[in-house]
């Protein structure tokens, strides 16, 4: 059934004000600091209320890693997506080449990666963050290859794999970094795929 006129403008309404809540609060942090800004600078500068800002994101923390939840889909699109005949690995490839390393250049990147090393309730929130990414791309994977949801080699490769922006930062050439990292996962794996059971994650036609 098609979505109907209301819920569409609804739904772009919902996520424009999200959005606005997120610039506000990245414009503030990057210039003042995170200790810094209370949560009622953010919503002022957003000009919503505390009550509205808290119905979009949980914490103050959540504030300044507003793609939490797309990261997580777009991963899990990688790899359940992925053409025929591509395994887990290139799929995965691809998803880094195409959407990580445009960001390796982004000045705000640097800016937000700076501010989180120097603030403990961030890097700590990041921390988290990145296990729980780590988790559900592990079980996407070992879904995606009929294992166990807690595959050791399925979450060795989401770790590995989600290691890989901060092995690329602050290299001259960060495709460069991707390409030669995801060599060696895919040799790695491909062993350890033939010295088991053989699936190597290509999706069949």
């Amino acid at each position: 059934m098609p979505e109907s006129p209301t819920v569409g403008r609804r739904e772009r309404k919902k996520a424009a004000t999200r959005q606005a809540i997120a610039d506000a609060a990245l414009e503030l942090v990057l210039e003042h600091g995170f200790e810094q800004v209370s949560v009622r600078d953010i919503a002022e500068r957003a000009d919503v209320s505390t009550t509205t800002l808290f119905a979009h994101f949980p914490s103050k923390e959540a504030l300044v890693f507003d793609r939490e939840a797309d990261v997580d889909a777009e991963l899990a699109a990688a790899v359940r997506e992925r053409p025929a005949g591509q395994d887990v690995v290139e799929a995965l490839r691809a998803h880094a080449l195409e959407s990580w390393v445009p960001l390796a250049s982004d000045p705000h990147l640097r800016q937000l990666t700076a501010l989180v090393d120097r603030t403990p309730a961030l890097r700590e929130y990041a921390e988290r963050m990145w296990m729980r990414h780590a988790s559900a791309l592990g079980a996407v994977i070992a879904e995606e290859l009929g294992r166990e949801v807690d595959d050791l080699a399925c979450s060795a490769l989401a770790r590995f794999v989600l290691e890989l922006p901060t092995l690329a930062r602050g290299r001259r050439d960060p495709r460069a970094a991707v390409e030669t990292v995801f060599d060696l996962l895919i040799n790695g794996w491909r062993a350890q795929c033939d010295s088991g059971d053989g699936v190597t994650g290509s999706r069949k036609g």
